[in-house]
């Protein structure tokens, strides 16, 4: 609220929208949205450049709020950005077809970006280190632990073997960071940005989705699947993960890619 005072913001109230590992709040009564991380996160500078690099683009993403200067405010060890506050559209549930139909827009997008981006094997190298380092996944059970490291290692090679086409990517397009809006549907939250197959972006999104997106390797698509349920299960147990009831959610997503790699 001091910083969006500062820039010449109305702000009266400050509502939180949701509290994971990010805080998001809507700043009333002007729309705006402030995203709230950790000072040492400063992947917020990235995301906003992206996405006034998308937005130029023609992407579907979520903009930055209107009338002060797009960055990252630092203030008491927090990093702040501010976006457009969407009032969300509450009529029926999004359809698979509108949501693979702005997925490839917002791929579309990408290919016309320059910006330098990991390639999406670096976010399974840490996975990999957060399973390899018992002080920061203390709750993990080895049997767990085996499995997960060994899912990743396995599917991360079979996926590149592949060699399937790259691009940049959202990194983690699931409904969480869609809004469904008057403007139709728009992507937000781009930290997690990087490059691989659109394959890998699908495998975040409801599985019905893929049907309507063209020209995608089933096969492929399969293992980013397992090795995203891998990827995500292990967040869950890293010890700072703020993710709400994250262990449980952790344990029962265990479950899910066991029954997954009896398929493979």
């Amino acid at each position: 609220m001091s910083i969006a005072s500062s820039l010449g913001l109305p702000v009266d109230d400050a509502v939180v929208l949701n509290n994971s590992n990010k805080l998001i709040v809507r700043l009333k009564p002007g729309d705006v949205v402030a995203r709230v991380a950790p000072g040492d996160q400063q992947v917020a500078a990235f995301e906003v450049e992206l996405a006034r690099e998308l937005a130029v683009a023609g992407s579907p993403v979520a903009g930055l709020a209107p009338g002060v200067e797009p960055r990252a405010y630092e203030r008491d060890g927090f990093v702040v950005t501010l976006w457009t506050y969407y009032e969300p559209v509450t009529a029926s549930e999004v359809s698979p077809r509108e949501y693979a139909e702005a997925l490839g827009r917002l791929h579309a997008g990408m290919r016309a970006v320059e910006v330098p981006a990991p390639h999406f094997l670096e976010r399974v190298e840490d996975a990999q280190r957060l399973l390899a380092d018992r002080v920061l996944t203390p709750e993990l059970g080895e049997q767990e632990r085996e499995l997960l490291s060994d899912t990743l290692r396995r599917l991360s090679r079979a996926v590149v073997d592949r060699g399937p086409a790259e691009q940049l990517l959202h990194g983690e397009p699931h409904p969480g960071n869609v809004l469904s809006t008057e403007k139709g549907l728009l992507f937000i939250d781009f930290e997690t940005c990087c490059r691989g197959p659109v394959e890998f972006d699908l495998a975040h999104a409801p599985d019905e989705v893929a049907v309507h997106y063209p020209g995608v390797d089933q096969e492929l698509l399969r293992d980013c699947r397992t090795l995203m349920l891998a990827m995500i299960i292990t967040w869950r147990w890293d010890r700072d993960d703020q993710f709400p009831n994250g262990r449980r959610v952790g344990a029962e997503w265990l479950d899910q890619l066991r029954v997954a790699l009896a398929g493979h």
